[in-house]
């Protein structure tokens, strides 16, 4: 990848739910000052849905500014590569204004296609993906490791969503994923990838504690207020945290607690699931935050940023 004249590297820093990225990257900020955050969160695009999202709060965003932030309506589809376009657009203007870049998230799908590692594909065929979709996953890995291989070195074998995704292009194509993706021009930047982590048990501690402060700052009236603008099975609807709350206020799951229960670990499967993910990344420096403070750590990627000039 050729670097884009006159910039530095674009930051990207990502990780797992509840790992305090967020945190971090708007302390970098405020030391560096000429900062303009895109957030990689497929769930922070929708307006309203801000407790059970953990968005940056109003003074941070006054402070710094943050982009794809509220830009969707609950009911609307923003898919991974509407993200990059909007986002490759962001970082041109945000060079342009002479301020930099730094895209903070955990979404694998959106950042994948922020890397050029996703290519927009075929439209959904939707009965296809239906018919596979009720297909055993393993069954689905099997078929994958066949025709394409490649992909399915880079996909996790309990990765549903990505396997149908992959067999459904192979299907109505006829090539393979990872030959198509090859195609897709890679955006005209270098990147720093900085991963936060943390060890496990602190890791699923902060998702718990957080799960509980959500629920206490009114989680479940932001979601009973929320009910008549999702529809069942949207992005919106399918959100962690949400998708359990709807279920409890539909009935479907017998009580608030057994909600909470399901939204803390869910939460700590995906987070789990995102680690698994970006370990396969080489590029990316990982940071573990485990007992240190945000200041500290976005020190640490302010040292980092120095040693690539």
């Amino acid at each position: 990848m050729t670097e884009r004249a006159g910039t530095e590297p674009v930051l990207v820093i990502l990780g797992p739910t509840g790992v305090g990225k967020s945190r971090v990257a708007y302390e970098l900020a405020l030391r560096l000052g000429d900062v303009e955050i895109l957030s990689a969160d497929a769930r922070a695009i929708y307006k309203g849905m801000d407790v059970g999202t953990d968005k940056p709060p109003p003074e941070w965003r006054e402070r710094v500014p943050h982009h794809l932030i509220d830009i969707k309506e609950p009911h609307e589809r923003y898919s991974a590569m509407d993200f990059r376009r909007d986002a490759l657009r962001l970082v041109d203007e945000i060079f342009e204004r002479g301020k930099r870049p730094v895209v903070v998230g955990g979404s694998t799908l959106y950042l994948d296609a922020f890397f050029g590692k996703l290519f927009e594909g075929p439209s959904a065929d939707l009965a296809l993906r239906a018919e596979l979709q009720k297909r055993p996953l393993p069954e689905l890995y099997e078929e994958l490791q066949r025709v394409d291989p490649e992909a399915a070195r880079r996909i996790h074998p309990n990765d549903r969503l990505r396997i149908v995704r992959a067999l459904e292009v192979y299907r109505v194509t006829g090539k393979p994923i990872s030959e198509l993706q090859k195609q897709l021009p890679k955006p005209p930047y270098e990147f720093l990838k900085v991963g936060l982590t943390a060890r496990r048990d602190v890791l699923y501690e902060r998702i718990d504690r957080r799960v509980d402060e959500m629920m206490q700052k009114g989680l479940l009236d932001e979601v009973r207020a929320l009910r008549p603008q999702v529809p069942k099975g949207s992005q919106a609807y399918k959100s962690n945290a949400y998708r359990e709350l709807f279920l409890y206020l539909e009935g479907e799951i017998p009580s608030l607690e057994e909600a909470i229960r399901r939204i803390k670990k869910h939460t700590r499967g995906h987070a789990r699931r995102q680690l698994i993910y970006f370990r396969r990344d080489p590029e990316i420096h990982w940071i573990d935050t485990t007992e240190r403070e945000p200041a500290e750590i976005a020190q640490e990627i302010l040292d980092l940023l120095q040693s690539c000039r």
